[in-house]
């Protein structure tokens, strides 16, 4: 199937719409969830949509809610921000198990050759540092004549959780793949590129039927979260973010709590938590994995053994893409961060400033590799 054509067919929600459709203290009582029940049938390729439908407790075993709810609490609880997740590491060991990109960067060319590289580039904390305002995440000029010749180089994405549009005017490189909205918003590049294939226009936008709700929550998110200094929500088009890195400590339980009472309402909605950033997504079976391989598809490399994709990403939604490089057993994931995290990335690197120091010496090994090909 030519997928660059098609819109992306993706699967009713399954038990993971539980993810934001409970309460925490309940113990034996009714809660918010959708219905066991089959949905209408909408247009192919998309699902139909159910809200504020009801279901009893005993009926959760059907959809292992008690794991998913103890899974649930015990995520949001580690990653809340007085929560240490890192302590349970040596850092020693940690580095020993997840090298730096740079120190190993001669095994990883060994690796690749011979193989068509490939580029996937989360954008906050990878290739802009976090920063108390999310509207001023730039990223450096340097960093940006970087990422230009890594574009020239290699076909390269830019995946980020930001609305495809922002992420765009942040980076200023229309010879990219942009795919914004964690993947859910995915469009070729506009010009310039020696790797297009065929028309670049939106390739895939798995959650369409979605836009209503997202804004109709935007405006309630907004309104709830106004008294509580310091958080700001931000609409990313298929998804939502809401930032607590300016909030206090003392108002993260209120802030949360302020959260889940809106996403009550709306099962068909599930929330993660990132770095000092809850994200609100819709429940469809589509993350930075997923567009991974949507790009991978569109460029011509599904089924190729001779392609070395690389990822590189710091918060917890690119793991989605770290563990889709392991299960494909091409290519590999480095994980930015200067702290212990479990991850599934093969490498590591500290900050952005390593990203591009990374990323340097592999347009300058590119074109070394080209110049003597041409002298043979």
């Amino acid at each position: 199937m030519d997928m660059t054509k098609q819109n992306v067919i993706v699967s009713q929600p399954d038990a993971e719409i539980m993810n934001m459709a409970i309460s925490v203290a309940v113990a034996n009582s009714s809660i918010f969830t959708a219905v066991a029940e089959k949905p209408p049938v909408g247009p192919p390729g998309y699902i139909s949509i159910s809200r504020r439908r009801f279901v009893n407790l005993k009926n959760l075993d059907s959809f292992n809610g008690a794991e998913r709810i103890n899974s649930w609490v015990d995520s949001m609880r580690a990653s809340s921000p007085t929560h240490i997740k890192s302590s349970s590491f040596l850092k020693e060991d940690w580095i020993r198990q997840h090298p730096s990109a740079l120190d190993m960067f001669e095994q990883i060319i060994d690796a690749s050759k011979g193989k068509q590289i490939v580029m996937f580039l989360d954008y906050d904390g990878t290739l802009s540092p976090i920063v108390e305002d999310p509207d001023r995440a730039f990223m450096s000029d340097a960093m940006r004549k970087t990422v230009k010749k890594v574009a020239r180089s290699f076909p390269t994405a830019i995946v980020s959780g930001r609305c495809r549009d922002k992420v765009y005017k942040f980076v200023r490189l229309a010879e990219l793949y942009y795919a914004g909205s964690h993947g859910m918003d995915i469009k070729g590049p506009a010009k310039g590129s020696k790797y297009m294939k065929g028309s670049q226009g939106v390739l895939c936008q798995p959650a369409s039927e979605f836009l209503p709700m997202i804004d109709e929550v935007y405006k309630l998110l907004v309104d709830k979260t106004k008294s509580t200094p310091g958080a700001k929500v931000e609409n990313n088009k298929f998804c939502l973010s809401v930032h607590f890195r300016c909030v206090d400590e003392k108002k993260w339980n209120e802030l949360s709590l302020q959260v889940r009472s809106v996403l009550k309402e709306y099962p068909i909605l599930r929330l993660t938590q990132g770095r000092k950033v809850l994200e609100i997504r819709p429940t469809i079976k589509w993350d930075k994995g997923k567009a991974l391989e949507f790009l991978l598809e569109s460029l011509g490399y599904a089924k190729c053994t001779d392609v070395f994709p690389v990822y590189i990403g710091d918060d917890r939604t690119d793991e989605d893409a770290f563990k889709v490089l392991r299960e494909r057993g091409q290519g590999f994931g480095i994980l930015v961060s200067k702290i212990p995290k479990e991850t599934n990335a093969t490498y590591s690197l500290q900050e952005p400033a390593e990203v591009m120091d990374f990323l340097q010496r592999l347009v300058e090994w590119k074109r070394k590799s080209v110049r003597s090909h041409a002298m043979l």
